[in-house]
């Protein structure tokens, strides 16, 4: 096997999420991913301390990406324009990769505890991104805090919408907005 070969990391996320969605979580060995990936174990290791951290391959990447696009928005942007921006940016780091394994790694996440509450963690450190980004734009903790939830429920429910459209060439910004809108609708209905 080849000391280093590109796409190691985008190999092992496949090979994990596969495996996950085929024999569980819990019966997935880090030995069996990086065999599926065509790598070593100490490969994996180098990518992630564990394989749970799988799960979060990319999440330094997003949040960032949130951060940056909130950060961007106009300065009269009210705070889910501005969450807008955040997820228009974010949707430039989603390709066909992620819109294929969104399934599989919604079933793995559904079928394990473990994988469930990575995914929580997963959620509040893109919402502490985008608080952050917010408040920096100079909105009160309570509005930032409100608005990164409502972008994060988004992303999640945009994310997956996308990865079932039946539209092979569609923008997944286009489903991430859509869906921010329609929480902003049912937010409004809250009275």
């Amino acid at each position: 096997m080849a000391r280093w070969e590109p796409g190691a990391r985008e190999r092992l996320v496949v090979a994990a999420v596969d495996l996950f969605a085929e024999q569980g979580y819990d019966a997935t060995t880090v030995a069996q991913i990086a065999e599926r990936a065509g790598v070593t174990k100490s490969t994996f290791f180098r990518h992630f301390p564990d394989k749970r951290e799988l799960l979060v391959a990319g999440q330094e990447t997003l949040s960032k990406l949130l951060a940056e696009g909130i950060a961007d928005a106009p300065a009269d942007a009210s705070p889910l324009e501005a969450v807008a921006e955040g997820l228009r940016r974010a949707a430039t780091a989603m390709g066909p990769m992620n819109r294929e394994l969104a399934p599989r790694l919604k079933a793995a996440v559904a079928a394990s505890t473990e994988l469930q509450e990575r995914d929580a963690l997963k959620s509040v450190g893109l919402a502490a991104a985008m608080t952050t980004a917010l408040t920096s734009r100079g909105l009160p903790e309570a509005t930032a805090a409100l608005a990164s939830e409502l972008g994060v429920l988004a992303f999640k429910r945009g994310y997956f919408a996308w990865s079932e459209s039946d539209r092979g060439d569609a923008d997944p910004a286009e489903f991430l907005v859509a869906a921010l809108e329609e929480l902003r609708a049912a937010s409004a209905s809250l009275g």
